[in-house]
C-alpha cells in the first residue's frame, strides 16, 4: 500500500513539474523599470510604453505571453545575465562594452542624446546656440549639483566626467574633475527632476525622451541637449548612445525573434518615419 501511495505521489510531482515547465515555456519574463517614459511607465497599475509594445510583438511572434516585472534599473542586467528570474531586459538600455560581457544585445532600435533638465528661470545655466540648435556644454555644469537616475547612461557619463583621471581605470580626464561638481543619484528620473524643485540638485542629466516627457508634465522645467565642447562651436558634439533589448546569453530563439521584430519596426514608410518613431510619438501623446 505504501508503495502505491509513493508511486502516486511521484506521478503527481512529475505532472506538476511538467505543468510548471510548460507554463514557463509559454511565458517571456521581461525586467523593466517603469519610470522611464515613453519607453516604460505606469498607466494606473499597468506598465505601458515603447519597449512594452515591442516585446508584446515578440510574444505574438513566438506564441508566448509576455510578463513585465518592474525592477530596479541597476539590477536588470545582472538578472538577465543570471537567467533565473527573467529572460530579457527592456528598459531603454544603452549598449556598452561592459554590459555586452554579461548579456546578448539585440540590434539597436533608438539613438538617444543625453539632455539636461533645469529650472527655466535659473539664470546660472548658460546655453549655446549654433545653427538654430540651443544646447548646454559640460563645462557650464561646473560646481553644480547634478542629479541622475542610478546606473543609467546619464549616471555613467556624469560619474566619469566628475571622477575620471587619466591615471586610473577610466583612462581619460573628466571635464568636471576637480571643479567641485557634485553627483547625486536617484532611484528614478522623476525623483531626480523633483530634486530640482526642492533645491536638492541644480540640474538632471537623463536621456532625451524621458527629459522631454518630464518637462512636458512639470511646468517651470526646461530640457536641452548636452554636448561635448569642440575646438570651435561648429565642432561641439552631442552626447549620444544607442538603446537595445538584452537577453540571457545563449538564448538565440528569443534574440532572433526580437531582432526580426525590430527590423520590421525600423523600416521607414513613404514619409521616412519608422514604426518605432510612431510608437514613441504615441506614448509621448503626440499622435
Amino acid at each position: 500500500m505504501n508503495k502505491i501511495v509513493s508511486l502516486l505521489l511521484a506521478m503527481v510531482l512529475v505532472f506538476a513539474c511538467l505543468a510548471l515547465t510548460a507554463c514557463g515555456q509559454d511565458e517571456i519574463i521581461v525586467n523593466t523599470n517603469a519610470f522611464f517614459a515613453p519607453f516604460e511607465y505606469y498607466d494606473g497599475t499597468e506598465i505601458k510604453g515603447v519597449d512594452v509594445d515591442i516585446m508584446n510583438k515578440v510574444g505574438e511572434k513566438l506564441g508566448k505571453k509576455v510578463v513585465f516585472e518592474n525592477t530596479e534599473f541597476s539590477a536588470i542586467i545582472d538578472n538577465v545575465a543570471a537567467g533565473k528570474v527573467c529572460d530579457a531586459g527592456a528598459a531603454g538600455i544603452t549598449i556598452t562594452d561592459i554590459r555586452k560581457e554579461k548579456v546578448d544585445f539585440s540590434i539597436p532600435y533608438y539613438t538617444s542624446v543625453q539632455y539636461v533638465i533645469f529650472a527655466a528661470d535659473n539664470a546660472e545655466i548658460t546655453t549655446k546656440t549654433v545653427d538654430g540648435v540651443e544646447y548646454i556644454v559640460w563645462e557650464t555644469l561646473e560646481g553644480k549639483k547634478i542629479g541622475t537616475q542610478m546606473d543609467t547612461t546619464g549616471w555613467i557619463y556624469v560619474d566619469g566626467e566628475i571622477n575620471a583621471t587619466e591615471d586610473n581605470d577610466y583612462g581619460y580626464a573628466g571635464v568636471l574633475y576637480g571643479t567641485g561638481t557634485e553627483h547625486k543619484p536617484f532611484d528614478n528620473a522623476q525623483l531626480a527632476a523633483d530634486g530640482i524643485k526642492s533645491n536638492i540638485v541644480d540640474v538632471v542629466v537623463i536621456d532625451e525622451l524621458p527629459a522631454e516627457f518630464i518637462t512636458s508634465k512639470n511646468a517651470g522645467l526646461k530640457a536641452l541637449p548636452l554636448y561635448y565642447s569642440g575646438e570651435t562651436d561648429a565642432e561641439d558634439a552631442p552626447v549620444e548612445e544607442q538603446y537595445a533589448i538584452c537577453v540571457t546569453k545563449g538564448n538565440t530563439e528569443l534574440l532572433t525573434a526580437i531582432n526580426e521584430v525590430l527590423e520590421t519596426l525600423l523600416v521607414k514608410d513613404e514619409d521616412g518615419v519608422t514604426e518605432i518613431e510612431k510608437l514613441v510619438m504615441k506614448h509621448m501623446g503626440l499622435e
